[in-house]
């Protein structure tokens, strides 16, 4: 009899199953997928760590996460400084004072402040959707170049449509500084990800391709508490309605040059081009093997934005009232379920990067380890 049986290997479920075994619980870890890792996985193509299931990159203010993460990886110094592409034009991302100059031809932080100034005075009142409230934070030539199409591809809906909240702020800076996120901790596993939860899982019974919802009954007969990190309404049998989620799917290739687009992320900002964005995997390891080679060939992702529809792979929690809604209600049938744990972005129905993730499984293990 073990003491926890946990439903997937991704994050949630792998730091889990590290603190209960560093406690001395007897635990089996299984997934209904043939690998470990979750939608952080990545796989060795050409001496590339290729990122499966879309970019990670680790971020995080938190040092108790950043501590825990670095026992089981050492992680690099990459920064995450993508590239947007409109129509031709390159922009750095975030918005900053590369990318003003490049929009307006402005050159000092006054002069790019009073053009944005100048801009956001189209709205007036309260936004009452997206484009709207872009335009009353950034003003119409950015909205129209950088946030209009790639949003609209992102979410399938025209921004006219989509309600504000999604963009309460958009960083704007007004010094040239390219780095992505404001963490503290910025980096990516050396060896990549597959490798860190490996590390995590060391020493513990993993069992894969194994479908909990479709062996349930048995599979709990095998332990005394189970930590549930799939979806909460395939949970309940989607007995009171399906949860809805924006899904991506990757398009993948393997080049014979060494260098694509120089950049790990090149973002596609007008409506025409299909994709969102296009990943260089190996720039997440600057381009160097593990023996610190050059890597002559190279390996792109194409990404492509998608309504999620049952036996799709789910990505990101649709937050509006609606779905929040139904949530709060499945969240209550939770509650009721004994001996069962739910975590992690699907069993909790949100948007978590992943320092949230595993901090939220720390928490828990701190409650009820």
């Amino acid at each position: 009899m073990y003491d926890y049986l946990i439903v997937g290997a991704g994050l949630y479920g792998a730091v889990f199953a590290q603190k209960a075994k560093e406690q001395g619980k007897n635990v089996l870890v299984i997934d209904k997928r043939d690998n470990i890792a979750g939608n952080i996985y990545t796989e060795k193509i050409e001496g590339i760590n290729v990122h499966k299931y879309g970019a990670h990159i680790f971020h995080t203010n938190n040092k108790e996460v950043w501590d825990y993460v670095n026992r089981f990886a050492v992680f690099n110094r990459f920064t995450n400084s993508p590239v947007a592409s409109y129509k031709g034009e390159l922009f750095s991302l975030p918005f900053n004072m590369y990318t003003f100059n490049k929009m307006w031809g402005v050159v000092t932080p006054e002069e790019a402040a009073a053009k944005i100034e100048e801009q956001r005075k189209e709205i007036t009142g309260e936004p009452r959707n997206l484009e709207e409230q872009a335009i009353s934070l950034v003003g119409r030539d950015i909205y129209e170049k950088l946030i209009k199409g790639y949003t609209e591809k992102q979410w399938g809906r025209d921004c006219k449509e989509l309600p504000s909240f999604i963009i309460k702020r958009l960083p704007v800076r007004l010094t040239f500084d390219n780095n992505y996120f404001n963490a503290l901790y910025q980096g990516i596993p050396v060896g990549g990800y597959t490798k860190m939860v490996e590390n995590m899982l060391e020493g513990i019974e993993v069992r894969l391709g194994v479908d909990y919802l479709e062996n349930k009954d048995e599979l709990d007969k095998l332990a005394q508490k189970v930590v549930y990190t799939g979806a909460i309404d395939a949970y309940f049998d989607y007995k009171l309605g399906t949860l809805e989620y924006r899904s991506v799917r990757f398009e993948n290739e393997l080049l014979d040059i060494p260098n694509f687009q120089g950049n790990a992320a090149v973002n596609y900002t007008d409506r025409e081009t299909p994709w969102t964005r296009i990943i260089e995997h190996k720039w997440f390891e600057f381009g160097k093997d593990e023996n610190g080679n050059d890597i002559p060939k190279t390996v792109i992702s194409r990404e492509y934005s998608s309504e999620w529809k049952p036996g799709d792979e789910p990505y990101y929690p649709v937050n509006d009232e609606k779905n929040g809604a139904l949530y709060e209600e499945y969240r209550k049938l939770a509650e009721n379920e004994k001996n069962i744990i739910f975590g992690g972005r699907l069993g909790e129905y949100k948007y978590y990067d992943m320092d949230a993730v595993i901090a939220s499984a720390l928490e828990k293990c701190k409650n009820i380890l």
